[in-house]
């Protein structure tokens, strides 16, 4: 496996790659200048640079068609994805380098986050979606009004949340011909 299809997914289009990789750079871009322009230690700013890298690069790799093919194919488990949502400590690490980003913010952005994702992978498959919309709105609220976060990485739980609740955990949706399948004398 070459180092784009590890990164981003087996058999990925150009676009989804160039989409990617584009995101990625580019949070990784402006976490650095907010970084920067914050004052904060070298060290936090290159940690935050890569978890940026790693967060807006994922949320944008987690939704593409090829990634969605590999995390949902045949055989992957709610445990599966559940695994991939707790290995995501970055709030811990964040909190290790980031002057003023407190230890119970990290633990309160990981938990919710790994609480939300439980209740999407136990909602019934037709209901997957909602679920996931409502419980990461749910999230956001909370980690945004309940915790202290330093402005240069406020971004950063918004991010994760997207990443992991709405583009990981949601499995690709059949595309279907609306009109075709709308009752007779339905809009």
């Amino acid at each position: 496996m070459t180092l784009v299809e590890r990164l981003v997914a087996p058999g990925a289009s150009r676009g989804e790659v160039v989409a990617s990789f584009g995101a990625a750079g580019a949070g990784a871009v402006a976490a650095l200048a907010l970084t920067l322009h914050a004052g904060l230690p070298l060290l936090a700013v290159v940690v935050v640079a890569l978890v940026a890298f790693d967060l807006f690069g994922g949320a944008v790799v987690n939704a593409t068609h090829s990634a969605k093919r590999w995390y949902h194919r045949e055989g992957r488990t709610n445990r599966h994805h559940l695994v991939f949502v707790a290995v995501h400590v970055q709030p811990f690490l964040l909190a290790l380098v980031v002057p003023g980003l407190p230890w119970t913010t990290a633990a309160t952005v990981y938990a919710v986050s790994l609480a939300s994702a439980v209740a999407v992978v136990c909602a019934p498959d037709r209901s997957r979606r909602p679920v996931a919309f409502g419980v990461t709105a749910l999230a956001l609220t909370v980690v945004t009004a309940l915790t202290t976060v330093p402005a240069a990485i406020s971004w950063f739980a918004p991010v994760m949340l997207v990443k992991l609740l709405l583009s990981h955990l949601l499995p690709e949706e059949a595309t279907r011909d609306i009109s075709r399948s709308a009752p007779v004398g339905a809009p």
